[in-house]
């Protein structure tokens, strides 16, 4: 029962990574456009302030805030997307079909009952989703129609009848099934949702009270979940739903804290940043206490090997830098050394709640390309980024020193460290020549993907294969069928993960081109033996 419960979070996991991985492109973009409208750099340059170029920024950011307002629809159709076996795309298309019945549905039945506001809908528990009047449901509507989608969809989908009914069978009938549930479910959740939707506020409200206790939970827990690839699911409801704030932008309701601060970006005559931002903080210890750990490392590895450390750990410690990806480094050591992990995930925590104590507001959720494209053009009014800065490199001194005396304590094997005979490795040569090769470049043809293919049992043991910003995610036939000594020894993954048949091999930044590479090797049904 634990293993179902572990493997149905872990496709439900993979799935949400459709419409969450977007939204930060809509942010990075929005902060662009206010590049082009942002005064104090008009004047540094004043030949950007002309009609052509801050119209095209108040544009741009302008017209991605309307995907914040829509969260709904997008996380709707990306979960259907995600859960759905086979044939994705028409589950997607349904599931838009879905939604636009079910917000019409509940405002028609809404109005039926005489339960519909009249006039300002702020704080009546009413909004308007694509122009229609509807109980306030945000993402969780989405998200709830996305999973009913994808069951519906899976059932169903293969469903054919014979002879005049023919054209009725496949996706259509999933269609026709999905229609009358999701007009039952409308009206059901007239009645439900303000109950849901006071348990939510109520949470919302405890977390809030709990004040920095309540921030380092947050914070270590999203660490802690690191190896189980579920950690997501924690800091996901507090991006994007009312757990991470609610906020008027601009004379609109925004809920969540990277969708507050979206569009506040957006909104160039606003002041300091809500304090809601705190839960995108998450970056701090990317950015600077995993470098500390990486120093820790290097410096007390063995002398004969500090060479080989100094060339594994740099290129960890960049990318964790830049881009905001760790599990290289924390791979390195969760399995040798457990407690660094546990200490790790603390201070992580721990980082948060001094930002908070000292009113930080800058945006920090991955590297550092993110923290400068988020912040600077902001200015330090508005999100006393310098403090960040300062809080990230006393962290670092933290985090240098603490992981430096725990190594020794306990004579833990890292990197650099391990007995005799054993090998001082987290990359491979194959992984140094795919992070060399030029970008667009095939990540060394199609050799690598087939030791992956072979390594993880062969094509007919590979049920699906998806990625996240650093790992291969998988769902194998025969889990212990995967060689893992092949896959962290000649092929570069930094960690592997089994929770029932679902697997996660970690790959760090390249493993876009892993998975496009791995797929080919697939769809060619070539497996080298």
């Amino acid at each position: 029962m634990k293993e179902r419960v572990m493997d149905t979070m872990q496709k439900f996991s993979k799935a949400m990574f459709i419409p969450v991985l977007i939204l930060p492109i809509a942010g990075i973009l929005i902060a662009i456009g206010n590049l082009f409208t942002n005064a104090r750099l008009l004047e540094v340059l004043p030949f950007l302030n002309n009609p052509v170029t801050t119209g095209f920024g108040t544009i741009l950011s302008g017209s991605l805030v309307s995907i914040l307002v829509n969260l709904g629809v997008v996380f709707c159709v990306g979960l259907a997307v995600g859960l759905a076996n086979k044939k994705k795309s028409e589950a997607g298309f349904i599931a838009l079909l879905g939604y636009l019945v079910f917000i019409n549905a509940m405002n028609r039945f809404m109005g039926l009952q005489g339960m519909l506001v009249e006039g300002n809908l702020q704080g009546t528990g009413q909004t308007m989703v694509l122009g229609v009047q509807v109980l306030d449901m945000g993402v969780f509507l989405g998200i709830f129609l996305g999973i009913v989608t994808a069951i519906v969809h899976n059932r169903y989908a293969d469903k054919e009848f014979n002879n005049a009914f023919q054209i009725y069978g496949g996706t259509r009938f999933v269609f026709i099934v999905l229609i009358p549930v999701v007009v039952l479910l409308a009206i059901l959740f007239t009645y439900i949702w303000p109950f849901f939707q006071g348990g939510i506020s109520s949470l919302g409200v405890l977390i809030n009270q709990s004040g920095n206790f309540g921030i380092f939970l947050y914070g270590t827990l999203e660490r802690l979940l690191i190896p189980t690839g579920l950690h997501h699911l924690v800091y996901t409801p507090f991006l994007y739903t009312e757990l991470g704030g609610v906020a008027e932008v601009a004379g609109e309701i925004f809920e969540g804290a990277r969708n507050i601060y979206f569009a506040e970006i957006a909104n160039a005559d606003g002041g300091l940043l809500a304090p809601s931002v705190i839960w995108d903080a998450r970056g701090i210890s990317k950015m600077f206490g995993l470098i500390g750990a990486c120093l820790a490392m290097y410096h007390k590895a063995s002398p004969e090997n500090k060479a080989k450390a100094r060339a594994i750990l740099i290129p960890a410690a960049v990318t964790s830098f830049i881009a905001g990806v760790t599990e290289p480094i924390e791979f390195s050591f969760m399995f040798v050394a457990p407690l660094l992990f546990i200490v790790h995930a603390g201070l992580s925590g721990l980082s948060m709640v001094l930002l908070n104590i000292l009113n930080v507001r800058a945006i920090g959720p991955n590297g550092f390309i993110d923290f400068l494209l988020y912040n600077v053009p902001l200015g330090t009014e508005r999100t006393a980024w310098p403090m960040y800065i300062v809080v990230g490199l006393f962290f670092f001194v933290v985090y240098y020193f603490l992981f430096r005396f725990l190594i020794t304590k306990f004579d833990y094997k890292t990197i650099g460290r391990e007995e005799s005979g054993q090998e001082t490795k987290l990359y491979s040569k194959k992984d140094y020549q795919e992070k060399n090769a030029q970008p667009g470049e095939p990540a060394n043809d199609l050799g690598l993907a087939h030791t992956i293919v072979a390594a993880l049992g062969g094509e007919e043991n590979i049920e699906t294969v998806t990625n996240c910003y650093s790992r291969l995610r998988l769902t194998l036939t025969d889990p212990e069928k995967v060689n893992e000594g092949i896959l962290k020894n000649e092929t570069g993954a930094s960690g592997i993960i089994k929770k029932g048949q679902n697997v996660q091999v970690v790959y760090g930044l390249q493993v876009n081109a892993i998975r496009k590479s791995v797929d080919n090797v697939l769809n060619r049904g070539i497996v080298e033996e």
